[in-house]
């Protein structure tokens, strides 16, 4: 497979990249404070393996805008840094560690579970496609990723390299720089001398964190103490987002804990432990249900256990929801479970219990199928009155004895009743039982009516319900429910239990648990501090509603969030150095560092002063404020010269708000909740500091397919580059999505984008070369310069409101796809007339180079600077200006197009052969000639329903009343009434029009003159149908008024004939001979009409001979009409033997003794040259 073209791209990135990093192209300088800014960053990137095409998709949002903000005008500035902070990389080197120390260097894995690594290099720059061919080895490759050492080689590091990752300092150093590289070779536009990595191994940044660390603490917005937070038991420390390995976005899901006493005798398997008191432990959201408990369900294969609660009590849980009590201070004995008996469900089956709140002293314990042993305690109390599952499973051992003796429960045991606890309106007073009968509930296993059935109980209960037993009768459920618990929790029939919502498993491995722990945490949620981050997210910019309202969902339940952790990487807390900030914490106004640290550090590291040769120890917490606050005192103390303080001051005054920030979606809940909350509380005072856009964009996806390692389909960004070139890479990365939902990288446009760039360089270079040939003047004489001029005055408004809008791919769609088709179809309009303009041919040139820029700025420098002759770089041109665009060209030239697409289908149907009853039907003979039938009004019947449609119209809802609300009107209607059949096909029609073109199809008269454009571009029609003339008719004068019935303005029809070519039809065959020597065009025979002009007979040429398409031809006369022809050509002088040029506007003359033009006769046989 050739890869020349590729080549030719990546040769070009290759160079202008070179180029651009010599002239310091993307270097943020502070030249005039009054300069409009644009600062955007996104998440920087955690540095634990290499980025790939998921990364890059979030990052192209940022380098699309800031260069586009940068041909609008704007001074940007769009940087980038390297997370390390917290514990991926630090349990991955542990894991390393673990793996040599267990299986050897290099290890030997056991062999059932050791991954197959194919050591095959893939060469993608070679074979772009190497990918398709190797994905199955990749799958292979990557199928296995227990093993650190297995998921290593899978990023393609020799094993040789492999044990240096032991070492957490080794990752901060490997993976940095190749994040750099990989994003320099995708021709990212970033100011890479303020880039840093986190953690304190850079001394800048960790003062930074210190400072902002310590703003939080003195504005009281850290506090210490015993908070619920998501924990690894064996990390002993809460697991924060970024920490897990999987269930990032899930928290605590808060239960009452019911205490469900076993009677006595005990179960045989709990004998050890009679005298003692033993509780099953229910978990439920329902606490105010308890009154009409019937019986506990538990299932008979899940396992359970009997521990140590406090008060000497017993409890019966699964082991996983013992683990999360253990460290809840539900034990005597933090985060220690004391098993006392191991159990089965079976082991419970039939035991007596007494519940509390319920209404009968004993009840006992069944079986249900649907209790699960991930979620809650794996015991589950029974209210059959309230809920549809446990109504379900109660009925089923009530009316089915086998399953009864199957578990050893008697009939006295489900002789228990629903008991009514809660009204619900509409449902009654026990609404699980009518719920289930209204969807059919036939048994437990009806899981998808039962479901319908507990959707409507809870939601309608809850929020309706009200109660009829106990204290609280009387009132509704949603005020009593918190009540209730307080009171059961109180006396000790309850306590409040946490677990996690779903499973959460850190990146050392671990299953997380809830617990109770001492802990520095963010008072997120408090309610000063909560108004104004809504104040603050109601002025910030979120593109798509569904980002905000994820903001709001978040900023409604967020409350306190753990900011320390005691091992990993990262930033000392200041004031309590035992532990480190999370890396949630540290991330949040890091942006601030980005508008000074160029100054500040030498290196991504630290390792050595910037350009203003500070000392991290020089960095004091007054420097910080006085560089980031307006009010901030001098800081008096500083060892810094007032020149360097007042430079940085100046630099973050500058650079400062963020204008945009993009990421992934999935952060909002966490990452930039945070970020908007922490810049309202550090410059609380400030408010024009607070970030002014945001913009969250969904997953991508490959080929339709979530990027996954055991898929094999995960690309690398180096690789995207190799297989694609920088450039197809990124043009298929904007048109791969938009919105927040998941964006997809399709291989095969990514292959075509290829094609595509190549060919549209290729087209750019050969038509600069023939500009020089190109015709010049006014641009408005000819209908199709005016409106290629028009789409080129389009094409720039709406892409400049698409990509100001951040709409990478619908401006992608408005500025190269579409305004290639508007390109192309001024080539064939033109070719049909006068040719292209030089003038608006250069002004496409230099729209399409510069607005394709942002999404392809290597081939658009080459273009600009190679091709197009520019000095200076098309990354600092000015965004071109777009006249007003005139909607009637725009329309105008979208109905033609119709209109000869229409003819098209039309005319292949007239020449088809066809079949009537089975018997074929001699086709007609193929045309030469169409004739076109338009309106230049409507009816009086379609223009009165036009009117009464257009005052009906619903231009919010872009609707009509329904047709039998037209049609009564209508009819009565007097112009109306004689046309009943055809009126409600025509409001059909005009509907479907409607919804296409918009509310203007209810105007009664057209913006344009439709036969001044059948006229103007008859050429195009005839050549694109490939015939020889075209008639206009205007309906009104139509002979036949019956078949014309149906023309309206913008819906014309059309006659094709075949017309014969002899002197009664004033029309004859003329020879037209090419005079030049050595060119490819010979001899035509051209059928020439009276009233033809000389710019017909041309056209008609060029329509019979495609190689003169784009040429211009000239016709010549011999002066001697009878002798010319007979002369021998003179090789040198072609234009010997008195030619005399005809003009374009000249018209030929029928006469029985031939063609004549200007009155001079033609004879037989003429002559042209082409240029």
């Amino acid at each position: 497979m050739s890869t020349a073209k590729r080549d030719f791209l990546i040769g070009i990135e290759k160079k202008y990249q070179g180029l651009w990093e010599q002239e310091k192209l993307y270097e943020g300088v502070v030249k005039d404070p009054e300069e409009p800014k644009y600062f955007a960053t996104i998440p920087y990137p955690y540095m634990n393996g290499r980025l790939h095409l998921g990364h890059c998709f979030t990052i192209t949002k940022v380098d699309y805008a800031t260069r586009y903000q940068r041909l609008k005008g704007k001074n940007t500035l769009f940087p980038f840094a390297y997370h390390c902070t917290g514990m991926p990389i630090k349990a991955c080197a542990d894991k390393l560690k673990y793996e040599m120390a267990t299986f050897g260097c290099p290890p030997v894995f056991p062999e059932e579970v050791a991954a197959e690594v194919v050591e095959e290099e893939i060469d993608f720059e070679k074979d772009p496609a190497a990918y398709e061919k190797k994905k199955g080895k990749m799958q292979m490759k990557f199928g296995d990723t227990k093993y650190q050492w297995s998921i290593m080689e899978g990023m393609g590091i020799p094993k040789t390299e492999i044990p240096k990752f032991a070492d957490t300092a080794y990752w901060l150093t490997y993976f940095p720089p190749h994040c750099m590289d990989d994003l320099k070779g995708m021709g990212l536009g970033a100011d890479w001398r303020r880039g840093f990595i986190t953690t304190d191994v850079n001394p800048y940044y960790d003062s930074f964190v210190r400072w902002h660390f310590n703003t939080l603490k003195a504005k009281n917005k850290i506090k210490f103490g015993k908070r619920y937070s998501v924990f690894s038991p064996k990390d002993k420390q809460p697991c924060m987002d970024h920490d897990r390995k999987s269930g990032e976005g899930v928290g605590p899901q808060e239960y009452t804990g019911i205490k469900i006493k076993l009677h006595s005798p005990l179960p045989s398997a709990l004998k050890s432990l009679e005298g003692r008191d033993v509780f099953l432990v229910a978990a439920t959201l329902r606490p105010e249900t308890m009154y009409g408990q019937t019986n506990c369900f538990v299932k008979d294969d899940i396992d359970y256990i009997a521990f140590d609660a406090l008060n000497n009590e017993v409890f019966v849980t699964t082991m996983r929801a013992a683990r999360n009590m253990a460290y809840q201070e539900l034990t005597p004995d933090y985060g220690k479970v004391n098993v006392l008996v191991k159990l089965t469900g079976s082991d419970l089956m039939g035991a007596a219990i007494k519940a509390p709140r319920a209404q009968f002293e004993k009840l006992y314990v069944l079986p249900m199928m649907g209790v699960k042993p991930n979620k809650g305690t794996g015991i589950v109390t029974s209210v059959p009155g309230d809920a549809p599952d446990d109504y379900a499973a109660l009925m089923d051992l009530k009316n089915k004895q086998p399953l009864r003796e199957k578990y050893g429960i008697t009939d006295d045991m489900v002789k228990f009743d629903p008991v009514p606890i809660i009204n619900v309106p509409g449902f009654g007073d026990l609404c699980a039982v009518m719920a289930c009968e209204q969807m059919k509930v036939n048994s437990q296993n009806d899981k998808d009516k039962l479901l319908l059935a507990k959707e409507k109980c809870y939601r309608k209960g809850f929020d309706e319900g009200v109660l009829l037993v106990g204290n609280h009768k009387g009132e509704m459920v949603k005020i009593a429910k918190p009540l209730i618990k307080e009171e059961m929790v109180a006396c000790g029939e309850a306590f409040k239990y946490q677990e996690p919502e779903k499973e959460i498993i850190s990146r050392s491995g671990d299953e997380c648990v809830i617990a109770l722990c001492d802990q520095w945490f963010l008072t997120y949620g408090e309610e000063g501090w909560k108004a104004k981050t809504d104040e603050c997210l109601k002025n910030v910019e979120c593109y798509f509603e569904d980002t905000r309202q994820a903001f709001e969902r978040t900023m409604a339940w967020l409350h306190e969030h753990a900011c320390s952790r005691s091992f990993g990487l990262g930033t000392k807390l200041p004031w309590d150095e035992q532990w480190l900030v999370e890396s949630l914490s540290d991330s949040t106004i890091y942006m601030a560092y980005y508008t000074v640290a160029h100054y500040l550090q030498g290196d991504i590291y630290g390792s050595t002063p910037g350009a203003l040769e500070i000392k991290p120890e020089q960095m004091t917490h007054e420097v910080w404020d006085y560089i980031y606050f307006k009010s901030a005192a001098y800081p008096s103390n500083s060892t810094l010269s007032k020149d360097t303080l007042e430079t940085l001051r100046r630099e973050f005054q500058y650079w400062y708000p963020v204008d945009l920030r993009s990421s992934g979606k999935d952060l909002v809940q966490n990452h930039l909740t945070y970020w908007l909350y922490n810049h309202t509380a550090v410059w609380s005072d400030e408010p024009e500091m607070w970030p002014r856009s945001v913009r969250a964009n969904g997953h991508l996806l490959m080929d339709g397919e979530k990027m996954s390692k055991s898929l094999g389909n995960i690309i690398s960004l180096a690789q995207g580059v190799q297989i694609y070139s920088a450039d197809g890479m990124r043009l298929a990365l904007a048109d791969a999505g938009d919105v927040l939902e998941d964006a997809n990288f399709n291989t095969k446009q990514a292959n075509a984008g290829i094609l595509r760039l190549h060919t549209f360089a290729e087209w750019v270079t050969e038509i600069v070369a023939q500009l020089p040939t190109m015709r010049t003047g006014p641009t408005t004489s000819q209908l199709y310069d005016r409106i290629f001029a028009n789409d080129i005055n389009r094409a720039l408004s709406q892409t400049d409101v698409h990509f100001g809008n951040t709409m990478f791919r619908e401006g992608l769609k408005t500025g190269f796809y579409e305004f290639l088709s508007a390109r192309d179809r001024y080539k064939e309009l033109a070719a049909a007339g006068l040719g292209m303009h030089r003038g608006l041919v250069e002004r496409y040139l230099r729209a399409q180079i510069i607005i394709l820029t942002p999404i392809c700025p290597h081939m658009c420098d080459y273009l600009w600077r190679e091709v197009m002759g520019e000095s200076s770089s098309v990354v600092g041109a000015a965004w071109p200006e777009a006249g007003p665009v005139d909607d009637s060209l725009t329309k105008a030239s979208e109905h033609l197009m119709e209109c000869v697409h229409d003819f098209r289908i039309k005319l292949i149907n007239y020449t088809k052969p066809n079949t009537k009853k089975g018997k074929a039907i001699t086709p007609n003979e193929p045309p030469n000639s169409i004739t076109v039938i338009y309106a230049n009004d409507y009816p009086a019947w379609q223009e009165k329903t036009l009117d009464y449609l257009k005052s009906t119209y619903n231009a919010a809802e872009n609707s009509f009343p329904d047709n039998k609300a037209l049609l009564q009107h209508l009819k009565t209607i007097p112009e109306v009434k004689p046309f009943m059949k055809k009126l409600m096909p025509f409001v059909a029609y005009v509907k479907e029009q409607v919804a296409v073109k918009g509310v203007s199809v209810l105007e009664s008269h057209l913006s344009f003159s439709e036969r001044d454009l059948f006229l103007q571009n008859k050429e195009y029609i005839l050549r694109s149908l490939d015939l020889d003339d075209i008639q206009l008719v205007e309906s009104a004068s139509h002979p036949d008024q019956k078949l014309v019935a149906d023309v309206c303005p913008g819906k014309p029809m059309c006659k094709f004939e075949k017309r014969s070519l002899n002197p009664t039809t004033s029309s004859k065959m003329t020879r037209v001979v090419n005079i030049q020597p050595c060119t490819p065009h010979f001899s035509l025979d051209v059928p020439v009409f009276d009233a033809d002009t000389v710019e017909d007979v041309i056209a008609r040429m060029k329509r019979m001979d495609r190689k003169l398409k784009t040429k211009q031809v000239t016709l010549y006369r011999y002066v001697d009409s009878a002798k010319g022809p007979r002369q021998m050509l003179a090789f040198d002088q072609p234009m010997m033997w008195n030619k005399r040029q005809l003009d374009l506007d000249s018209t030929v003359e029928y006469e029985e003794a031939g063609l004549k033009v200007g009155g001079k006769q033609l004879g037989d046989t003429i002559c042209y040259t082409v240029s």
